[in-house]
């Protein structure tokens, strides 16, 4: 006669609704750190590699991350445009009264107002904000990563590494306000991806006190939220989204032709100590050419390849199909850093806010095997560490 066996069958989860509970908040917690702690690390491997190329040029470490701009955001936090120390000037070694109105204001009054707090001196308060606002980019940048059309939590986890190795983030770093700027303007476009216009809006009316780069976000949002009224979606939202994004942008400008009295006195204070102006890029082409040709330093070799790599990143960008606001954005960003006859020493660090270029490349990193992500993005920390620490120890100009 035939005997029929038991089977025993264990459960899928034969946890208590309580330990499931638990295991679900840790994940989510783990996920919610992920993207600091990953920009917390490729930023740590950053300042080891400028800590070893201090030691090499016999530089401080903490005179190379206050240097140049670094010192014109401290003076104006320490006290306010009217008094900034005397031994700060233009690039011409002259100084006058509306000079200080070339840096704009939003990133020195949040280290003010951090300097008021009990202990903190200016210094400290400017790095703390820093790297609160790297945190907050890195955050919206993940969000960014997983908001676009094909993306995912990895895209964004990608994105935020690919963002805070790049060559020249060692400013995230420094009393810069890139750092500031480009966490408002990742959480703006988050709001044009996600169609949520009041966040679009504010958060690039703050960008527009940060930095002049705001104008490429400020046409990102507003042509977004246009499109938006045209289709009739999303009721009055767009409307108020748009009104918002470049309040803060024509907010102070405005407020420099009024102290200047010339309607164009931020360009004028630019042209008058900088030389800079908009020139459609016959200074940078001219630049290319000469570096290409007879090569005299390492960062500028560099700085040629880092524009002709974005403008195909832009193309790159058209191709896969990644939202046009987001393409618009760094277009623009590269428009306004390949028409600007300044600094061409400047123009590595002025691509870093153009991080949307940056979108399909995350987007292919986080289909291949983790191994090989793995393996491309710790070359580019490691590269983009050793070119950050060579920039403000080695190469002895501004940045």
């Amino acid at each position: 006669m035939a005997t029929l066996e038991a089977v025993h069958v264990e459960p899928e989860d034969a946890s208590s609704p309580r330990e499931r509970l638990a295991r679900a908040a840790r994940h989510r917690v783990v996920l919610f750190l992920a993207p600091a702690a990953l920009f917390l690390l490729v930023r740590e491997l950053g300042l080891l590699a400028l800590r070893l190329m201090a030691d090499r040029w016999d530089r401080d470490v903490t005179k190379a991350l206050t240097s140049w701009d670094g010192q014109w955001f401290l003076g104006i936090a320490g006290g306010g445009y009217g008094g900034v120390p005397g031994g700060l000037v233009d690039a011409f070694g002259r100084r006058s009264a509306e000079t200080p109105l070339a840096f704009f204001p939003g990133y020195p009054a949040l280290v003010r107002w951090v300097d008021a707090l009990p202990g903190v001196g200016t210094v400290g308060a400017a790095f703390a904000v820093s790297l609160v606002s790297g945190l907050v980019c890195a955050h919206g940048l993940a969000r960014l990563g997983s908001s676009v059309f094909g993306g995912s939590r990895r895209a964004g986890l990608v994105l935020v590494v690919l963002f805070a190795a790049s060559p020249m983030a060692v400013v995230l770093s420094m009393t810069y306000s890139e750092a500031t700027f480009c966490a408002l303007a990742a959480w703006s476009l988050v709001g044009v991806v996600e169609r949520r216009w009041l966040l679009a809006g504010l958060c690039c009316a703050g960008a527009g006190l940060v930095r002049p780069t705001a104008g490429a976000l400020v046409l990102a949002v507003c042509a977004a939220a246009a499109l938006a009224v045209w289709q009739r979606r999303d009721g009055w939202r767009p409307w108020v989204g748009g009104a918002l994004a470049p309040l803060g942008l024509a907010g102070y400008l405005a407020y420099v032709a009024v102290v200047t009295g010339r309607w164009d006195g931020w360009f004028a204070v630019q042209r008058a100590g900088w030389d800079s102006r908009f020139d459609g890029g016959a200074a940078t082409g001219k630049f290319a050419l000469l570096v290409l040709g007879d090569p005299r330093s390492v960062l500028e070799l560099a700085t040629v390849w880092f524009l002709v790599v974005a403008l195909g990143l832009v193309a790159l960008g058209l191709r896969r199909g990644l939202e046009w606001p987001l393409v618009v954005y760094g277009a623009g960003v590269l428009v306004m850093d390949l028409g600007s006859n300044g600094l061409m020493n400047s123009k590595a660090r002025l691509l870093l806010p153009a991080f949307t270029l940056l979108v399909p490349v995350a987007l292919a990193l986080a289909r291949r095997r983790t191994s090989t992500a793995v393996v491309a993005l710790v070359g580019l920390s490691v590269f983009g560490a050793w070119f950050g620490a060579y920039a403000i120890t080695a190469w002895r100009y501004a940045i």
